[in-house]
């Protein structure tokens, strides 16, 4: 056997098993170019079979095609030494399982019955399906492949095999290309031919075909998952075309085999789909074969499309689009409204059924959506838009959710809830949540809500949170009168007398304006004129049932307590007028007015005991005809500064104030007992030694009041002013001190400056008529801001 360089062919042995073949084993022998059976990948490169398969897809599934099959073979293989090794140094055919396939240009076969050689035909226009990693250890047998010129059809066993001259013409076809490559010889053994030296060997055999596994070794895969079998069939689909186009099958044989091919793809769809329905129970590799088989189905729908002339091959019926990937999408939608409907659990916060299913759902559209950005985006192609799908099916399944619930008859509490979901966590927690912010720039979702049906629950919530505060505080009000009547002692707190009433308003009143803010901003601004309005009508509640209390329970023990108590309950409310509501001066007065009239209402109170105990010490200013004015005084202040620890419990701001109201009466009492017109001094000197007392008792009333804490420094000049008045005998002069008296003092009278001039017996009624009209320019010059004399009676 001589030897011979150049383009080698492949020869291989086949032995079949198939019963309907004849017994025992049947040879073959085949020259063929390098082909991918199971990915129907052809090549007429001169390159070994190993490198047949140029797709990338699947690539590191377990060291083969993802689509190749691991079942054990139909078709054992046995191969000549003349066979090109494979990267590991062995041959690549000789130890490897090869399912028989559609992919050769012919096979002939010897048989017992005729003893030459049957063809079976084979189309050869597949497309690659799936990617073939022909390194690894279980990758399926791969040749050159053959044009679809020179493929004949698919023949099954116990078809008429064609004629001689055909069978001719495949092998010539198939030498013309096995020259065209040559082949390793290392590894032949002595006395084996060559591939040269088996070259001119005649030849009359075809190619043997790369039979596609049957239909029920394929249903038998797809029932255990493995969905490898999406290539083979889709072989197995694409030779059912070309048959029916060559017309080589009857309409009832293409019906059967149709019907075949769909119940297989019946199947896949359903594990493609079911794998992609839980995406998160399944391993990730699993996934990525299930979004190529859709992608590649896709591919195979868009090309249909695309094709020109009427869908479907003659004598079958249209199957594509199959539109898998719409299907994929409407299961992401049932998926969400699956995930979505679950009845949450009572959990132990108290939370109502719709905040417990608002909270479900909020929870695991964000949580599912983060896992396919992690997860499932990085195994999808990109035109999938695999995050825009999830979110959107999760969007529409929360708004139906919502928009069932506002159908309902819904408490204030889920109103809120509603609200608070729709305008504020929904979009901003979870749509603009850091993970998902950037998955979702350019898919438009929209508001749960029609803006509409959101306004409706606006002006609800509204409503009800006015109608709440107003329950809330007059609920508030009642409980702390109780508390009065029946003589319970106010908390201490700082050895202050404390009430919670001023705190627990507040925040009631708070807490509806934070709810309304939480939903949003604008909502807030709407119920802010409203809660103002409700505070108002509380405080002016708030008054009366104070004074009701004043009126009613002064013979109880812990009588003074509880109205020091209120007085100090004016503080927050005052604070949070002043500084948190920060409203117009003329609402502000209007709210402040309440809290005023409580407190002058409670020092009157807490003085009228005092006070009561002063009015027979200023008595005696007059019934002694002011012969010892200093020691009445000395007395006077005596008796107030025993008093004083009884006004220790007032907030130091109150307690200042309730000693100026002191230091007040104190000056006020002073002027009235002056103004009696019993006192006439008709010298100078008489005159000029009153006027020293008088300035020597103011001097100790401004004393003693400045430092128990008053802060009326505006009372500072009340009496000094009358002694200067007392002591000057030029008309002009005293007319400068009147004016003067006249523009710190608005509400000084005429009447009351005709009593003092009573006590200058030496004046002319014509002076004192001439200095008494200088209060006609002045008045209604100014208005008082604090009354002295307006509180003063002359007769």
């Amino acid at each position: 056997m001589g030897t011979q360089e150049g383009p080698r062919k492949w020869k291989l042995l086949w032995w079949c098993h198939h019963p309907s073949w004849g017994a025992g084993r049947v040879p073959w022998s085949w020259e063929a170019r390098v082909s991918c059976l199971s990915c129907c990948v052809t090549s007429d490169r001169p390159a070994p079979p190993w490198a047949a398969c140029p797709s990338n897809l699947g690539k590191g599934l377990r060291g083969h095609c993802g689509f190749c099959r691991p079942e054990p073979p139909k078709v054992i293989i046995g191969v000549w030494p003349c066979l090109p090794r494979g990267p590991s140094g062995s041959s690549p055919f000789s130890a490897h399982r090869v399912p028989l396939g559609p992919q050769a240009t012919g096979v002939k076969r010897r048989t017992e019955q005729n003893g030459g050689w049957g063809c079976a035909r084979i189309p050869a226009s597949a497309q690659p399906l799936a990617p073939c990693d022909c390194s690894g250890p279980r990758f399926s047998l791969c040749a050159m492949g053959q044009q679809p010129s020179s493929a004949p059809s698919l023949r099954v066993p116990g078809e008429v095999a064609p004629d001689r001259d055909e069978e001719e013409a495949s092998t010539k076809n198939s030498n013309v290309l096995a020259t065209q490559y040559g082949f390793f010889t290392k590894g032949r053994k002595k006395g084996q031919p060559s591939l040269a030296e088996t070259e001119s060997e005649p030849e009359s055999s075809p190619p043997p075909p790369a039979q596609l596994p049957t239909v029920e070794e394929l249903k038998a895969d797809l029932e255990r998952g493995r969905l490898e079998a999406a290539g083979p069939l889709l072989a197995l689909e694409l030779e059912l075309q070309e048959a029916a186009a060559a017309g080589l099958a009857s309409e009832e044989e293409l019906v059967q085999r149709q019907s075949e091919v769909e119940a297989l793809y019946a199947l896949l769809r359903d594990q493609v789909l079911g794998l992609l329905r839980r995406p998160l129970e399944a391993a990730p590799e699993r996934l990525r074969q299930a979004l190529a088989v859709l992608a590649e189905q896709e591919r195979q729908d868009r090309a249909a499309a695309a094709a020109a002339g009427p869908p479907g091959s003659p004598g079958l019926a249209a199957t594509r689009p199959r539109g898998w990937l719409q299907l994929w999408r409407d299961g992401v939608a049932q998926a969400a409204a699956e995930r979505l409907s679950r009845r949450p659990a009572a959990d132990a916060e108290g939370r109502t059924e719709a905040e417990r299913a608002f909270l479900h759902m909020g929870r695991t559209m964000k949580e599912d959506l983060e896992a396919v950005v992690e997860r499932l985006k990085p195994l999808s192609p990109a035109d999938f838009s695999v995050v825009a799908a999830y979110a959107e099916s999760y969007h529409a399944e929360f708004a139906a959710q919502l928009a069932a619930l506002t159908q309902l008859e819904l408490c204030p509490r889920d109103t809120y809830m509603l609200l608070l979901w729709v305008q504020n966590l929904y979009p901003n927690d979870i749509l603009n949540s850091p993970k998902l912010s950037p998955e979702l720039q350019g898919v438009r979702l929209g508001t749960l809500l029609p803006q509409t049906q959101i306004r409706q629950l606006e002006a609800t919530f509204l409503s009800n949170e006015v109608a709440s505060i107003r329950e809330l505080t007059a609920r508030a009000l009642e409980l702390e009168s109780e508390r009065w009547t029946k003589d319970e002692a106010p908390q201490r707190l700082d050895d202050r007398c404390h009430s919670e009433l001023a705190i627990d308003i507040i925040q009631i009143i708070s807490q509806g304006q934070d709810k309304a803010e939480s939903i949003t901003l604008d909502l807030g601004t709407q119920i802010k004129p409203l809660l103002l309005e409700e505070l108002a009508r509380f405080l002016r509640s708030y008054q009366r049932a104070f004074d009701d209390f004043l009126e009613r329970c002064r013979q109880l023990r812990n009588y003074r307590a509880n109205v020091i108590a209120n007085i100090n309950n004016c503080l927050p409310f005052r604070v949070s007028v002043e500084q948190r509501w920060q409203t117009r001066p003329d609402l502000q007065n209007s709210l402040l007015r309440p809290l005023n009239e409580l407190k002058s209402h409670g020092f009157d109170t807490l003085l009228q005991s005092l006070f009561g105990d002063l009015k027979p010490l200023f008595k005696r200013f007059t019934q002694t005809r002011w012969d010892a004015p200093q020691q009445t005084l000395e007395e006077i202040i005596s008796t107030v500064a025993e008093r004083m620890p009884e006004f220790s419990e007032l907030q130091d701001c109150f307690r200042e104030e309730l000693l100026e109201a002191v230091h007040l009466h104190l000056v006020k009492e002073y002027i009235t007992h002056l103004c009696k017109r019993r006192l006439v001094l008709k010298t100078a000197e008489q005159q000029q030694q009153l006027a020293g007392l008088v300035q020597a008792n103011a001097q100790d009333i401004q004393q003693f009041c400045t430092q128990s804490g008053s802060r009326a420094t505006w009372l500072h000049h009340a009496l000094p002013t009358l002694a200067e008045i007392i002591r000057l005998q030029d008309p002009s002069a005293i007319k400068i001190e009147v004016a003067t008296y006249a523009a710190l003092y608005p509400d000084f009278s005429k009447g009351h400056l005709s009593a003092i001039l009573a006590i200058k017996g030496n004046l002319s009624s014509s002076d004192a008529k001439s200095i008494r009209s200088i209060l006609d320019i002045n008045t209604g010059a100014h208005e008082p801001s604090k009354a002295l004399f307006s509180l003063i009676k002359v007769g």
